[in-house]
């Protein structure tokens, strides 16, 4: 075991966490208070650099503590703003994170795990497979290197990168409070959402823990479809999984499901699904995100034409439905989530891993 190994990574400590550090080291617990800011809100991570720290707090923290980081190895900027870092992990894992800007508005898409193990038929880190989950403090370091190179906070993340993001519940919670944290990123709770296929049970107890918006991964608006394109409705239905959302956003009457739906060309994107879908959410507060596919090698599906989109658009809205069309952004830097680790990740040794996953989260 090496040195860095018996060290605790302060990335992986929320506010309360670093005030019982410093209490531990004998210190007052705003001196936690005081380092967690330095990380986060000031993107520190020298400890000579933290000047209101006493001297020998900073010399424990240099012996018993790292900040320890993931290492950009590539940065993809697309000509329309689109930037895709891809992180190597310590163990030389790689994950992706996306910074998506839309005005005023920034948006960063976080990964939470190494590849997916819940084999969405349309998405490219599925066909990587499944290594682990992330630790949160390599949740978090995304957004703090998307932060330090933006010089800004982001308005918005999204728990929708590689991986299913309630498949490592505990850790990504917490990420998300430390990015909700007025000492960190102080993103309002509407501005951090989670992104899921659907595991109900997991819906159920988030709710009972954070109040992030909620976002699932819809893709069709019938089981027999929804089965195909997406395994885990084998286990959590339709009829399990609406209820579930609508229990969700039951609590304050201004928020909504955000429903993702994938436009794939002659298999979900007909008028007739766009009348399922209507019916399929109908008391539910939603939005309906619709999602030109973005191709990627190894798949047979193709990219709706934009008239049937818009044609879908408007079937949903004349119902009185919030139907929006997302704009595809970095297609020439392969921005759909997993497609540029797809080109350097190792994929061997990865089906035990794939099979081991699923049995926890109960994926068929």
């Amino acid at each position: 075991m090496n040195a860095s190994e018996t060290k605790t990574n302060l990335l992986d400590l929320d506010r309360a966490d670093c005030e019982a550090l410093a209490v531990e080291f004998g210190r007052k617990a705003f001196h936690g208070r005081n380092l967690f800011k330095w990380i986060h809100k000031h993107g520190v991570v020298d400890f000579d650099a933290m000047t209101d720290l006493p001297l020998a707090l900073r010399q424990q923290l240099r012996e018993r503590t790292e900040i320890r980081l993931p290492r950009i190895v590539h940065a993809h900027p697309s000509a329309d703003g689109t930037i895709k870092w891809v992180m190597e992990l310590t163990d030389g894992q790689h994950i992706e994170t996306v910074f998506i800007p839309e005005g005023r508005r920034s948006t960063i898409c976080v990964s939470s795990q190494v590849g997916c193990a819940l084999d969405c038929r349309f998405c490219a880190t599925a066909k990587q497979g499944f290594n682990r989950n992330l630790a949160v403090s390599e949740i978090i370091a995304q957004v703090w290197h998307a932060t330090r190179h933006l010089q800004a906070s982001p308005t918005n993340v999204v728990m929708m990168g590689m991986g299913e993001p309630l498949a490592n519940f505990d850790a990504v919670v917490k990420a998300m409070a430390v990015m909700q944290d007025d000492l960190a990123y102080m993103l309002a709770k509407q501005r951090v959402t989670v992104s899921t296929v659907g595991i109900v049970p997991a819906i159920e107890r988030l709710r009972e823990v954070s109040d992030v918006s909620l976002a699932v991964s819809l893709h069709a608006p019938n089981d027999a479809l929804r089965n195909e394109l997406v395994p885990i409705n084998r286990k959590y239905p339709l009829a399990e999984l609406i209820p579930a959302c609508r229990r969700y956003v039951a609590a304050d009457k201004r928020r909504k499901v955000t429903w993702e739906y994938i436009m794939i060309a002659g298999l979900n994107d007909s008028i007739a699904h766009a009348k399922q879908l209507i019916r399929l959410l109908e008391g539910t507060p939603s939005k309906i995100n619709l999602i030109p596919f973005n191709p990627f090698p190894g798949v047979d599906y193709a990219t709706s034409p934009p008239e049937q989109v818009e044609a879908f658009r408007q079937r949903l809205i004349r119902s009185g439905l919030i139907a929006t069309t997302r704009k595809t952004r970095g297609e020439e830097i392969a921005a759909a989530c997993g497609q540029l680790v797809g080109r350097v990740q190792d994929r061997t040794r990865r089906q035990a891993q794939v099979q081991l996953e699923q049995d926890r989260i109960g994926a068929p």
